[in-house]
C-alpha cells in the first residue's frame, strides 16, 4: 500500500526547508539536541490539523468530476513552482538568530505547533500531494490516506530531529558557510520544480 515512490517523494518534501525546519534548526543550534527534539515534536503535531482537513475533504473530491481533479492538480502545480522560485531566490533560508534564550519544553512544543498550524501552505500542498499516491480502485481510499499521512508525519519527526542534531553538531558548516547554503537552496528549489512537473503530467 505504500510505494517506494511515495517514500522517496515524501523524504524530498520533508527535507525542503520551511518555517518548521528553520525553527528546529535554530533551536538545535542555540539550545541543544534535546530542545530540538521538542521543537520537532511540536512541528509534527502542527501538521495534524492540516492532514485531517485534507483527508476529510479529499474523500469527497476524489469522487467528483475530472474537472475538479484537474483544478486541484493545477493549484498544486502552481504552488510547487511558486515555492521552487521562492526557494531559489531566498538567500536567508538557513540564517538563524543566535540570541534565542532558553525556554521550557512546553514552550518549545507549543511555539513549534503554532508555527505549523498557522501555516496555510501546508493544507494547499497536502491537498495536491497525497491524492497522487492513493491506489486506483482501492476499496477504502480514506484509510489509505490516513496511513499515508501517518507515514509522512513519522518521517517529518525523524527528519526534523535529524536537522536539529546536525545543526547543533555542525553549526559552522550548515549556517556559516555561504557555499553550503547556496547548494541547499538550489537543490531544494530543483526538487520542488521536479515535483511540480511530475504533478502536471499526472492523469486521474
Amino acid at each position: 500500500m505504500i510505494s517506494l515512490e511515495f517514500l522517496i517523494t515524501s523524504l524530498v518534501v520533508v527535507l525542503i526547508p520551511g518555517t518548521g525546519v528553520i525553527y528546529t534548526v535554530s533551536t538545535g543550534i542555540v539550545q541543544g539536541r534535546k530542545a530540538s527534539i521538542y521543537a520537532a515534536l511540536g512541528c509534527t503535531a502542527g501538521v495534524i490539523p492540516h492532514l485531517m482537513a485534507t483527508v476529510l475533504g479529499l474523500a469527497a473530491v476524489m469522487h467528483t468530476s475530472a474537472l475538479a481533479f484537474q483544478i486541484l492538480k493545477y493549484v498544486g502545480v502552481a504552488y510547487l513552482f511558486y515555492v521552487a522560485y521562492a526557494t531559489w531566490r531566498d538567500k536567508s533560508g538557513f540564517a538563524v538568530d543566535g540570541t534565542m534564550s532558553k525556554t521550557s519544553a512546553t514552550s518549545l512544543v507549543v511555539k513549534a505547533f503554532l508555527l505549523n498550524i498557522l501555516n496555510p501552505k501546508l493544507t494547499i500542498f497536502f491537498l495536491a500531494f497525497l491524492p497522487q499516491f492513493v491506489e486506483p480502485g482501492i476499496d477504502q481510499p480514506l484509510l489509505h490516506l490516513l496511513l499515508l499521512s501517518a507515514v509522512f508525519m513519522a518521517m517529518t519527526f525523524a527528519v526534523f530531529v535529524g536537522y536539529g542534531f546536525v545543526a547543533h553538531a555542525f553549526r559552522r558548516l550548515v549556517v556559516d558557510s555561504a557555499p553550503v547554503q547556496s547548494w541547499l537552496r538550489y537543490g531544494f528549489a530543483t526538487a520542488f520544480a521536479g515535483l511540480g512537473a511530475k504533478l502536471a503530467l499526472t492523469e486521474k
